[in-house]
């Protein structure tokens, strides 16, 4: 998925995707001049952040 798709799927700003990103905080991939997400690595991610007990 883009950076447009995935800002959207976390209800934030794509400001703050690129900022991830350009920190190196979560997982991409970089094809070309593009970068991309795989939705399996930003679910692993999202789980891996996750903060008391899991549901």
């Amino acid at each position: 998925m883009d950076i447009e798709t995935l800002a959207v799927r976390l209800g934030v700003s794509v400001r703050f995707v690129r900022r991830l990103v350009a920190e190196r905080r979560m997982p991409f991939l970089k094809i070309g001049k593009f970068i991309r997400f795989d939705p399996a690595d930003v679910d692993a991610w999202i789980e891996s952040r996750r903060v008391g007990p899991s549901s």
